[in-house]
């Protein structure tokens, strides 16, 4: 992957269908307003090559996919293609940070300073529940110059968590601990340093033991190297005018690590997102202030309300909660409904967000988001 592409990237943050529910396919007019808009995104100049949505209601799943899973093979995307699903991570690091509340290991209102002394030394007033709400103003190591240069050097190397905040140590805080909301990776990674601590055991055993197989997500895993296990969904950067470029193993996902390095499928993500949303959500709910003004990165449809590590998406058809995100060749949706038994779990194989990408694309992609949800609540 050129330098000057992979900076992009960075700095900037055949079609098919497999229905459960059986849809005639001889008229575009017979298929589902959500087929017809998946359809007609791999179609826009500057979509994705492939897009695909699990839209779950109770025990009835439907599955919907258009174009393909790897440019020059016609293979249509599936729920068992694995994927890189960004910031969806920071959710599953907001259901341990639960799980261990429960067991009596960690509390919400622990501080830094008194979990992991020295790793941010100017945050060590910052608790638990403000990292995961992101108001705790820690800057992003990621906008950080000294990572984006690391980055650069060797997209595809190796980096301990420890490093990544070590990029962030001796930078001041945004703003007063608890007054403002930033939407920061540092926080997750911080928090799951924490997480570590107390149950003493390394962040990716905890998540297979505690979340992983308890879910059954048997394809579910936090890598630390590029390689994508098979199948997989093939993520691609878009170029006006240049044939789509694969970064599916281009960059190592141990620089996003707990804040979103983890690899999963849709089948999987539909799993935890019946656990994640009531489980989650009821904390954020006993929360003195709940949700605040704030949104998810990239943002999700309707109005977004920031929680404990969840998001709050209120549409004209009803409110899911959940998380989205965005990593190089992938932009992802997970969310339910309160109590998980409606859900949607989402994937385009581009980085197409606002900001970054074909502004008309990425709205299209936003509609397709909000027609999925409507349809699980439906």
């Amino acid at each position: 992957m050129p330098l000057c592409r992979v900076k992009a990237v960075v700095i900037a943050a055949c079609c098919a269908i497999a229905v459960a529910v059986a849809v005639p396919a001889a008229t575009s007019a017979a298929k589902p307003r959500l087929q017809r808009s998946l359809d007609a995104i791999v179609k826009m100049p500057g979509g994705p090559p492939g897009i695909a949505a699990i839209v779950e209601r109770g025990d009835r799943r439907e599955f919907f996919a258009a174009g393909v899973a790897e440019v020059g093979t016609g293979r249509a995307p599936t729920a068992r293609d694995h994927l890189r699903i960004a910031s969806v991570s920071k959710g599953f690091n907001s259901l341990l940070a639960v799980l261990l509340e429960r067991d009596g290991a960690l509390r919400l209102s622990d501080r830094l300073g008194e979990r992991i002394p020295g790793v941010l030394p100017q945050a060590e007033e910052v608790t638990v529940r403000q990292l995961l709400q992101h108001t705790g103003g820690v800057p992003d190591y990621i906008r950080s110059p000294a990572f984006i240069d690391w980055f650069l050097a060797d997209p595809t190397a190796y980096i301990a968590p420890r490093q990544l905040t070590a990029f962030v140590a001796t930078t001041p805080l945004q703003f007063p601990p608890g007054t403002r909301y930033h939407y920061s990776d540092t926080d997750n990674i911080a928090a799951a340093l924490i997480q570590a601590r107390v149950s003493n055991r390394p962040y990716e055993r905890l998540l297979a033991t505690r979340v992983f197989r308890p879910l059954r997500m048997r394809s579910s895993s936090l890598p630390r190297t590029t390689r994508m296990p098979r199948p997989f969904l093939h993520g691609y950067e878009i170029e006006a005018g240049e044939r789509p470029e694969d970064v599916s193993e281009a960059i190592n996902p141990s620089g996003a690590w707990a804040s979103g390095g983890i690899v999963s499928t849709l089948g999987d993500l539909t799993r935890f997102a019946g656990f994640y949303v009531p489980t989650v959500l009821r904390r954020t709910r006993g929360i003195e202030g709940g949700f605040r003004p704030g949104a998810s990165s990239p943002p999700g449809p309707g109005r977004n309300s920031a929680g404990l590590g969840i998001f709050r998406y209120r549409l004209s058809c009803g409110t899911v909660y959940g998380h989205t995100g965005s990593f190089p060749g992938y932009r992802i949706l997970l969310a339910a409904d309160a109590d998980g038994e409606r859900s949607v779990a989402f994937v385009a194989n581009a980085q197409i967000v606002p900001g970054q990408g074909s502004p008309k694309v990425a709205k299209a992609i936003t509609r397709a988001q909000k027609r999925a949800v409507c349809r699980a609540l439906g």
